[in-house]
């Protein structure tokens, strides 16, 4: 391992970033006018992943705003890969922490779903669950299989905040109701045919999903729904779960 050249690498990555020290074995380089035009054209290729991979976000707050909060965060933590549609993962959690948002409580929420479309469309691809497989089996053996969610599929409760409101009209790119209700929703994303889909999810389908990726079973998990949310449709849960193609082949029992 040579542990100069990576002693090198890691002083010039944090120069570019604005977080070198000005007294290290870079400041000769760093000072020169062509850094600091390399510098700038590295942060502005972090900014421009950002806003690529935050639509909704930038729809929301404006582009000047979007591009100030951006680079912020771009210098506070940089891309840990070349590949920069998965750069972003913390900028959710830095939103919400941000002053300047403090005004937009629901930003780290929608900015979640933005992350959440990312994380389906990457995904690796697995086989979906068929309605006909679960309907093979007995009643005891459904009632002790574990439904595991697919890489693909992501969802999220937001409570007290119409987040997935107001991300799926600016994803959309639509005008916003005039009248929201300040209450809690929830979102389910899938990539169906390669393409990824979005729905409102309730607060009983979060948590029975919640369940499922935990790996209980679909009795403990449908009494956790139930218990979140009274009167569930349990049937109707299912349904609209297999329909959005949010499970693979689900855990068997073993006997």
């Amino acid at each position: 391992m040579n542990h100069a050249s990576d002693s090198f690498q890691r002083d010039f990555i944090r120069a570019i970033y604005g977080v070198g020290d000005s007294q290290s074995s870079l400041a000769q380089l760093t000072g020169q006018p062509g850094f600091k035009v390399y510098r700038n054209t590295v942060l502005k290729a972090s900014v421009d992943a950002l806003a690529a991979n935050y639509p909704a976000i930038v729809r929301l707050v404006g582009e000047e705003w979007f591009r100030s909060a951006a680079l912020i965060h771009a210098c506070a933590e940089p891309p840990q890969s070349v590949c920069l549609i998965e750069y972003g993962r913390g900028f959710a959690d830095f939103l919400s922490a941000f002053g300047p948002a403090a005004e937009l409580p629901y930003l780290g929420d929608v900015a979640r779903l933005d992350r959440f479309w990312t994380e389906c469309h990457i995904a690796a691809d697995e086989a979906p669950l068929e309605a006909a497989m679960l309907a093979a089996l007995g009643e005891a053996d459904l009632l002790r299989s574990v439904l595991r969610p697919r890489a693909a599929v992501r969802w999220r409760w937001c409570a007290n905040q119409p987040a997935y409101a107001i991300w799926q009209a600016n994803r959309e790119q639509r005008e916003l109701a005039d009248e929201l209700d300040w209450d809690g929703e929830g979102a389910l994303l899938s990539r169906i045919d390669g393409q990824v889909a979005w729905q409102a999810a309730s607060l009983g389908m979060c948590v029975f999903l919640d369940a499922c990726a935990a790996g209980e079973d679909l009795q403990a998990a449908t009494t956790k729904a139930v218990d979140a949310e009274p009167g569930l449709d349990v049937a109707r849960l299912l349904g609209a779960l297999i329909h959005a193609e949010a499970f693979a082949s689900p855990v068997m029992p073993t006997r």
